[in-house]
């Protein structure tokens, strides 16, 4: 099949947005054709993988470039504006996609990402114009931020309206329903997203996480039955993350053996934060603030490390929980989002959501239990073999391809 699909944000060797982008149009060119119109962003780092992929003949890019303001509103998330040219950007895409259907034999239109539902593209009327089956998601963006998790009035403030907005954005915004009814199969990132799909439109969607986890990589090295027990906790410092969760549950086991180690940074304010919460909670000795590091040396952390602790309440389907996975690093998290769908208890512990207060309790008593047995840990290590082929990128591969002939028999 020759699959045309739409992918603003896409490049190799990065995570978010790009990487998720790149890894699903690899994991489809496994079995397609597929024509890619990106943003040229990361033109010459495409170009120059794809000169030496084994995929190169079965994969065509065409790019729409934006400008570097356009650009840097897009990486600043939160900046309203964006959506303005991204809707402008769509306009032009479906002018390309338009132009490569005239040219090319299209099977099937994918609408791939950005996965925010708030923006479903423009190639409906190209799909209905051809006659192409058309697929939209992973689609993410949906979920309702719990409340009692925000920091300040400010923040649950703006979180409540942003909650009563995405609900009357999927019920009412002409575009976004008009996207909906028409797509021949709808993919959603998280449970979030497949239940407010199917609550406020009444359509039914296939959940498939929108990150991947890469070739399972086991360390004979790790040693689960260390005196310390090292806790790696990875992303940026802002709100949705609730790193001050992860070092007050550290300080609130009381227990000198267990030692976090804190990859990733944030603005100077926030970074200020986190080293005052450290010292005045008096864990300095228990705690490691790497910083911005490469990627590898974050994997490096995780091959060695015991468990790692996730403490965000607003995600879809975190890329680095996924790297835990693949790493063969158990998962401490809360029981939401797309954590909520890739742990389960054969490779980690979630625990409910409920208040700041108690999360920390919870936390605090599931580090204690880890440190004291060692083994459960050992075991979930294991485990993440299995766990890493079901939510491999090739999987995924598999599944799209059992959807896209579908589509294909019931348009015979």
């Amino acid at each position: 099949m020759t699959i045309l699909i739409n992918a603003y944000a896409c490049s190799p060797n990065m995570g978010s947005e790009p990487g998720m982008g790149w890894n699903w149009v690899l994991a489809i060119a496994r079995h397609c054709e597929v024509y890619v119109i990106t943003e040229s962003e990361f033109k010459e780092r495409i170009e120059a993988v794809l000169k030496t992929s084994g995929l190169k003949a079965r994969i065509h890019f065409f790019y729409n470039p934006v400008s570097e303001k356009v650009r840097r509103m897009c990486w600043n998330q939160g900046d309203w504006r964006f959506y303005w040219y991204y809707w402008k950007w769509q306009r032009k895409t479906a002018n390309i996609a338009r132009d490569i259907c005239l040219q090319q034999h299209i099977d099937i239109i994918h609408q791939l990402n950005m996965i925010g539902f708030r923006e479903p593209g423009c190639l409906y009327d190209v799909a209905k114009e051809f006659n192409i089956p058309i697929v939209w998601g992973p689609i993410g963006g949906l979920k309702q931020f719990p409340l009692k998790y925000a920091n300040n009035w400010k923040m649950k403030t703006f979180q409540y309206i942003k909650n009563k907005l995405n609900i009357l954005q999927i019920k009412y915004y002409p575009r976004i329903k008009h996207a909906l009814n028409n797509a021949d199969a709808l993919i959603s990132s998280i449970p979030d997203s497949y239940h407010a799909i199917k609550r406020y439109v009444g359509l039914e969607s296939v959940i498939i996480p929108e990150t991947g986890c890469k070739d399972y990589i086991h360390n004979e090295n790790r040693r689960f039955d260390e005196d310390i027990l090292n806790i790696v906790w990875a992303g940026k410092f802002d709100y949705r993350k609730r790193i001050d969760i992860a070092i007050k549950a550290i300080a609130k086991s009381g227990n000198e053996n267990i030692h976090l180690h804190i990859f990733g940074t944030g603005n100077n304010n926030q970074v200020n934060e986190v080293s005052s919460l450290i010292s005045t909670l008096h864990i300095d000795s228990q705690v490691t603030l790497h910083g911005n590091t490469s990627h590898d040396d974050v994997e490096r952390a995780m091959q060695s490390a015991h468990l790692f602790f996730f403490t965000s309440v607003s995600e879809d389907t975190s890329t680095v929980v996924l790297e835990a996975i693949s790493n063969g690093l158990p998962v401490l998290c809360f029981d939401t989002c797309g954590m909520s769908a890739v742990i389960d208890d054969s490779v980690g512990k979630k625990i409910s959501l409920s208040n700041p207060e108690q999360s920390i309790k919870e936390f605090a008593h599931s580090l204690n239990y880890f440190h004291e047995n060692r083994n459960e840990l050992k075991i979930f290590s294991d485990n993440c073999r299995k766990k890493s082929s079901e939510l491999s990128w090739e999987n995924k591969g598999d599944i799209i391809m059992n959807i896209y002939k579908q589509l294909t028999e019931q348009k015979i």
